[in-house]
């Protein structure tokens, strides 16, 4: 078992986790002002606060948004390793670790192709990304 922290799993959240045990990335979405996907995953809208929201499936294809190298040890992790804010295709940002991907700047270009890829820990996955075969997002 990883010695990477977990995260704390809520009734609200549920959904996410088990579509990630299933291999799926999922997002909420707001069905009363349109305004789309969002993350992190909440029963509200956090455009207009409505509870009219569902849950759709996204692709897993994003590009590297921002991203900081951290070369400070944490539980789990040996520096150097990336922490990134990815730009999925459905227009929300999600934090995440780039995998199999030197922690480089040299191998780190902003706005570079990446994919979900799955993290057991435990009894959970938990969604990160590398970078995308063929290049394409």
């Amino acid at each position: 078992m990883s010695d990477r922290m977990q995260p704390t799993i809520y009734s609200e959240t549920q959904f996410y986790w088990d579509g990630a045990k299933a291999g799926k990335l999922l997002l909420n979405a707001c069905t009363a002002c349109d305004g789309g996907a969002y993350f992190p995953p909440r029963p509200f809208c956090p455009k207009c606060g409505s509870r009219d929201v569902t849950v759709q499936e996204a692709s897993g294809k994003g590009t590297l948004h921002s991203y900081v190298i951290s070369h400070m040890p944490a539980p789990g992790y040996e520096p150097p390793f990336t922490v990134a804010v990815v730009m999925l295709e459905e227009g929300v940002k999600m934090m995440s670790n780039i995998l199999d991907c030197p922690a480089d700047p040299e191998a780190l270009e902003l706005d570079m192709a990446l994919e979900v890829t799955f993290e057991a820990r435990g009894d959970l996955m938990i969604p990160q990304f590398r970078p995308a075969k063929g290049g394409a997002a």
